[in-house]
C-alpha cells in the first residue's frame, strides 16, 4: 500500500527567530519512502539537520521576520496490515529492564507520575500485570477524557488531563503513559501521521496524531489511548519521554502559527 502524506505550516515572526522542527519521518521509515523527503521553505531559508538522543531527525533554522511557509509532501510504502495488540504479553521486572529503557519509567515534563501514583495503584493494582493492566489503562483513559480540538492546551499535564477530563490526542497519550509508568510499565510518547485508512472518514481537519508505546515481553508495542483500537498506516515522526521531546516545532522567540494543514491518505490504484 502507498500512503500520500505531508503538510503546509506557516509561522509569522516579528523578528528573526531560531526554531527547531521535527517534521520528518523517523530514520527507520526512510527506506519506505518512494524518494527522499525534501522540506521546502518559502521564502528560501537555509536549514541543517541532526539526529537527537532519541533518534529523531531534527531540523534547525532561523525563521525570517514575516511569514515563513514550511511544506513537505511524500509517498511512503506501508504494509497495509492492521496493527496487532500484544495479547498475553508480560511485564519485564524493573531490575531486568535494559538500561536505555529505564528513563521511560520516570516522571517527565507532562507525565507527572508523582501526582498520580497513589491513584494509579488504587485503580489498577489488583489487575493482572502485563497486557491486562495496560489494556485497563487504555480503556480507562479512552473513556475518561472527552476529545475536542477546542480543549487543546499546550501546557496541560497528565494529572490536569485526569482532573479536567478533556483534551486532545496528546493528552490521552500523556495520561496513559503516566499511569503505565506509575505501574512500572515503561512507556514512551510518539507523534506522526495517522490517516483515516480502514475507518470512517473524520470530517474534522486532519492533524498530526499522538500515541505511545509500551515495553512488554522485552520489546516495544504500539498502543493508542485516544482511538483504543488497532489502526492501519501510522507513520512515525518522533518519539521521546513526552511531547517536549517530540514537538513538531519549538521556537526560541515569538512565532505565531498562521497556517496548519496536514494530509494523510491512501493512494488508490491508478492515482499518480
Amino acid at each position: 500500500m502507498l500512503i500520500r502524506a505531508g503538510f503546509e505550516i506557516a509561522f509569522e515572526c516579528t523578528a528573526p527567530t531560531p526554531m527547531m522542527l521535527q517534521v520528518h519521518v523517523r530514520p527507520e521509515r526512510e527506506g519506505d519512502l518512494e524518494q527522499p523527503e525534501h522540506l521546502r521553505t518559502q521564502p528560501f531559508t537555509p536549514y541543517t539537520s541532526y539526529l537527537d538522543e532519541f533518534g529523531n531527525r531534527c531540523t534547525r533554522l532561523v525563521a525570517p521576520a514575516g511569514v515563513l511557509l514550511l511544506s513537505n509532501l511524500f509517498r511512503i510504502r506501508d504494509s497495509g496490515v492492521q496493527e496487532t495488540l500484544p495479547w498475553g504479553a508480560q511485564d519485564t521486572q524493573v531490575n531486568a529492564l535494559p538500561d536505555a529503557v529505564l528513563v521511560y519509567l520516570l516522571g517527565s515534563r507532562y507525565c507527572d507520575t508523582d501526582r498520580l501514583a497513589t491513584e494509579a495503584w488504587a485503580m489498577f493494582g489488583k489487575i493482572a500485570p502485563g497486557w491486562p493492566r495496560v489494556q485497563a489503562i487504555l480503556d480507562y483513559t479512552h473513556n475518561h477524557i472527552t476529545f475536542g480540538y477546542q480543549h487543546a492546551r499546550a501546557d496541560r499535564t497528565a494529572s490536569e488531563s485526569h482532573r479536567e477530563k478533556k483534551g486532545v490526542c496528546r493528552d490521552y497519550a500523556h495520561l496513559a503513559i503516566t499511569l503505565c509508568r506509575c505501574m512500572n510499565v515503561p512507556a514512551r510518547y510518539c507523534t506522526g501521521y495517522l490517516g483515516d485508512i480502514g475507518v470512517p472518514a473524520d470530517p474534522a481537519p486532519m492533524d498530526f496524531s499522538a500515541w505511545f508505546e509500551v515495553f512488554l515481553d522485552g520489546r516495544w508495542h504500539t498502543v493508542d489511548a485516544r482511538h483504543n483500537k488497532p489502526r492501519i498506516g501510522r507513520i512515525l515522526m518522533a518519539r521521546g519521554r513526552d511531547a517536549t521531546d517530540a514537538a513538531i516545532s519549538t521556537a526560541f522567540g515569538v512565532a505565531k502559527l498562521a497556517r496548519f494543514e496536514v494530509i494523510t491518505e491512501e493512494v488508490k490504484s491508478g492515482q499518480i
